[in-house]
């Protein structure tokens, strides 16, 4: 048994939302702490970390730890439809997600459950970081957009005074550079120069989780994968695990 009522529908749509963006279909587990998915994309550039706490509802019933699969796309569609002031409703029937939303009236979605096998996901708890920045989730969407215009990677660059994303065309340049102090970096934690570069169609994709927090942290290495992390409270969280590019600098 599982049933669960969400009255912010907007927090679990927006990140959703940002998932889509990045796998079609994924396993979700139910368990008395909340719901959690972890997957990859196909190309396993990417792992997906998402984790919202059943503190997050106004009331959250469960008898035992399970998981379903879900065509993300499609959860997502049924999520878009919830206005302004609905309730959510969500109730396992059988190999069915009964989903009803409830304000003045009440809407009742009925979605199939996949029968999926858990993808190998890369082992995300080993990996080891030696950097870590935190910054406006504002000034950090604003550098992935100027990075854009002129390449299709980005740099990373830190050390224990400056944090800079920089981006290089054939033709052309663009760096964002924050100084400890500026009051967008508000955590830089750095021993000595670390850099590493990163695709930027992940990046842009990722960054549009900056709706669920007002502050991201980035946790990277030298020529190795960044975790990118956005925080909503004690509700809910979203992280993704990134491949670098080989560097060419």
């Amino acid at each position: 048994m599982f049933k669960a009522t969400l009255t912010n529908i907007g927090l679990l749509t927006d990140s959703v939302s940002t998932i889509a963006e990045i796998i079609d279909e994924g396993i979700f587990k139910l368990s008395k702490d909340g719901i959690s998915l972890i997957a990859s994309d196909r190309a396993m550039v990417a792992v997906v970390d998402f984790k919202i706490s059943s503190s997050a509802f106004e009331s959250y019933e469960i008898d035992k730890e399970q998981t379903i699969g879900l065509d993300i796309t499609n959860f997502l569609s049924v999520l878009k439809r919830a206005g302004a002031g609905d309730k959510a409703t969500f109730t396992l029937q059988e190999s069915k997600l009964e989903i009803v939303l409830k304000n003045s009236g009440k809407r009742r979605f009925v979605l199939p459950l996949l029968d999926l096998s858990q993808e190998e996901i890369p082992a995300i708890d080993q990996l080891e970081f030696s950097t870590k920045v935190e910054l406006s989730s504002g000034i950090m969407q604003s550098g992935i957009a100027d990075a854009e215009v002129v390449a299709d990677s980005v740099v990373f660059d830190v050390n224990a005074e400056s944090f800079c994303m920089r981006a290089e065309g054939d033709i052309s340049s663009t760096q964002l550079e924050l100084e400890k102090g500026d009051k967008p970096l508000l955590q830089i934690k750095a021993d000595g120069s670390v850099k590493a570069r990163y695709p930027l169609d992940y990046l842009k994709k990722m960054v549009k989780a900056t709706k669920i927090a007002n502050s991201v942290v980035l946790e990277w290495g030298q020529d190795y994968p960044i975790r990118i992390s956005f925080k909503s409270g004690d509700k809910a969280s979203l992280s993704f695990i990134l491949a670098p590019r080989v560097s060419e600098d």
